[in-house]
């Protein structure tokens, strides 16, 4: 299957990529069905999607916050001193807010050291929640350092209205409210439940305790006012910008009680109407208590905030819900997989990294928007593993195409002048693309006339020097005219042109080439006569035919030659070796009638028998044409 993939990379490349897919795909499954490593980076751009909506966010108006704020403490130091007040001081105040009809109280205040001195002022608060069925207060769980203080959870099932029961010697050690009478108890747990970076984005619903299930205090709240409950252990909070209704509990305080027998009825009737079937949230915000929370919406959120906001996601369903971690799965799987399809169609990775850029941005927008429809896309794992993917792949292709590059490179600068080298070395082309071609090409063949009587006449060391710089310097001649040089053989040099890269004048080239290695060899004769006026008399041949032949790499791995093989080859040949006493340079018929309108003259020198070939081959002598 991957070879059908990747159907032009070796088997070694291959096993990498196979490795490479099963590795990531398998880390992919193992983090989102067990590790969640990645869970805080998924949390923290959920962060990022709920600051975006939270102006969008009403608050329900009616939930209502009484806030002990750092006002209130200094505004209520004459009436009821230094915190912590006596309970008497909550009871009057909850006597006033009953008085008004509110659908719920719900006191975020611990309650849970009586007052020995004064046990009147707690009886007199109990005695104001007792027959209200709607008024709750928190209960905290301690840890497990405080195991000897553990109760029976039977003894305290009916305060939490625990619906799920377990083990009946289950044991839980709590902070209970015990300045209040233990028949005007409706609790509910508020510890808190932070995620691993500190950021409380998540309330309880209940706490397992042996099979017993103790709820949080808003999902008591919900239990005795008769909201559905979300299912799960917990709900995923969405945040408002603008918090709930809130009253200062001493302006409050003073308005309800010292001062209330001087309101007018409109001002009375005024004041019924914003507690009446409100659901009233007392607690603190005031820095000196420590009720203070890292939240989505940043540091220093104040607890009684969280609780009101627990309320209203589930009296209004707002509770975020997070997509099952199989679909996200599927996701990440259809990403890598449509990488490997853009690898095998071998798209430009630039182009597939913004392929897959714009899937990633789309992917956060679309998470972004199902915000506001309380579902929760944690898109960043599936992408993280797709990048990754991408990144090795990009790398390992990278790698792979520098060392294709850099055989091609090696392989093509035997036989290519540079620059024709690193053109096709641009096109991408490698020793398996420019490999079993035909074409049609022209070939050139050149070989030294007397060089047996030259090279017997010097010492070999000096034949040798004398050959090098003769090649030297008719080899720049058929790379100037960008040709591909084949091969020496012995004296002889085998060109050709048209290949590796097209070329349609390559007959044009091979000929205005062969013309100028007639006055290369010209020039060079000069130059060894000047050094040995004794110098053996030398000439060369030279044979040009256009035809078709089959180009490519040939030999073994170790050893690999790009040359041209077929009956025009073997033309060539021949051609070259008729030229003796005719010409130094004869091309055939075909090559001269792909000269045409070169600015070449040629001058047609017979027809001759070559070996091999039933018919005469014509033979042209070409000529630069005069000014």
């Amino acid at each position: 299957m991957l070879k059908k993939l990747f159907p032009f990379i070796s088997s070694a490349s291959l096993r990498w990529y196979a490795a490479l897919t099963l590795l990531l795909v398998v880390m992919m499954g193992v983090e989102l069905f067990g590790l969640h490593l990645l869970a805080t980076t998924e949390s923290r751009l959920g962060d990022v999607y709920l600051r975006r909506h939270a102006s969008g966010y009403q608050a329900d108006p009616d939930i209502v916050i009484v806030d002990i704020d750092d006002a209130s403490l200094l505004g209520m130091q004459k009436i009821a001193g230094l915190w912590a007040w006596k309970r008497e001081v909550h009871g009057f105040l909850t006597a006033a807010l009953l008085g008004m009809s509110p659908r719920a109280l719900v006191f975020d205040i611990n309650f849970n050291v009586p007052d020995l001195a004064a046990p009147k002022s707690d009886a007199m608060l109990s005695d104001q929640i007792r027959d209200f069925p709607h008024a709750y207060m928190l209960a905290l769980r301690l840890q497990d350092a405080a195991a000897n203080e553990a109760i029976p959870v039977a003894d305290i099932a009916d305060s939490f209205a625990i619906q799920h029961k377990g083990k009946p010697d289950a044991r839980v050690a709590l902070q209970l409210p015990l300045a209040i009478e233990r028949k005007a108890w409706r609790l509910g747990l508020v510890n808190s439940l932070d995620d691993d970076d500190g950021v409380l984005r998540r309330y309880r619903l209940y706490t397992d305790v042996a099979g017993w299930h103790l709820p949080s205090l808003p999902a008591r709240v919900a239990r005795g006012l008769n909201w559905p409950l979300v299912s799960g252990k917990n709900i995923q909070m969405f945040w408002p910008l603008e918090g709930h209704q809130r009253f200062s509990y001493a302006d409050l305080f003073k308005t309800l009680t010292e001062d209330r027998r001087n309101l007018t009825p409109a001002v009375e009737a005024q004041l019924n109407q914003l507690f009446r079937n409100k659901i009233i949230v007392i607690g603190s915000s005031a820095g000196g208590l420590f009720d203070h929370h890292l939240t989505p919406l940043g540091p220093n959120y104040p607890g009684v905030d969280i609780l009101a906001i627990a309320l209203d996601n589930l009296k209004n369903g707002r509770s975020l819900h997070q997509v099952a971690a199989g679909w996200l799965f599927m996701f990440g799987l259809v990403l890598i997989a449509l990488l490997a399809l853009a690898f095998r169609r071998r798209v430009n990775p630039v182009l597939t990294g913004a392929g897959l850029a714009v899937v990633t941005s789309l992917a956060i927008i679309g998470a972004d928007q199902l915000v506001v429809r309380y579902w929760i896309l944690p898109v960043a794992t599936p992408l993280v593993f797709a990048w990754a993917w991408f990144l090795s792949a990009a790398i390992a292709g990278f790698l792979r195409e520098r060392r294709t590059r850099d055989r091609t490179v090696s392989l093509f600068g035997r036989f290519l002048n540079p620059e024709i080298v690193r053109k096709i070395v641009d096109h991408g082309e490698t020793v398996e693309s420019l490999s079993g071609q035909t074409r049609e090409i022209s070939l050139l063949f050149s070989d030294i006339r007397g060089f047996t009587t030259l090279s017997e006449s010097r010492p070999p060391d000096e034949v040798v020097r004398l050959l090098n710089r003769y090649f030297e310097r008719q080899v720049e001649v058929v790379w100037r005219h960008g040709g591909t040089l084949d091969k020496f053989i012995g004296d002889c040099i085998m060109a050709f042109w048209g290949a590796p890269l097209d070329d349609p004048e390559h007959a044009k080239r091979a000929v205005a080439a062969a013309l100028e290695m007639e006055d290369n060899l010209l020039a060079f004769k000069q130059e060894l006569l000047a050094d040995d006026a004794n110098l053996p008399e030398f000439d060369v041949g030279i044979g040009v035919h256009t035809g078709s032949a089959v180009v490519g790499f040939i030999g073994a791995k170790r050893k690999l030659d790009y040359t041209a093989i077929g009956d025009a080859v073997n033309l060539a040949s021949r051609v070259e070796g008729l030229t003796k006493d005719v010409s130094r340079i004869l091309v055939t018929k075909d090559t001269m009638l792909a000269c045409q309108n070169s600015g070449i003259d040629f001058i047609f020198r017979g027809a001759f028998p070559v070996k091999g070939r039933a018919a005469e081959v014509e033979l042209y002598e070409p000529k630069r044409t005069s000014a």
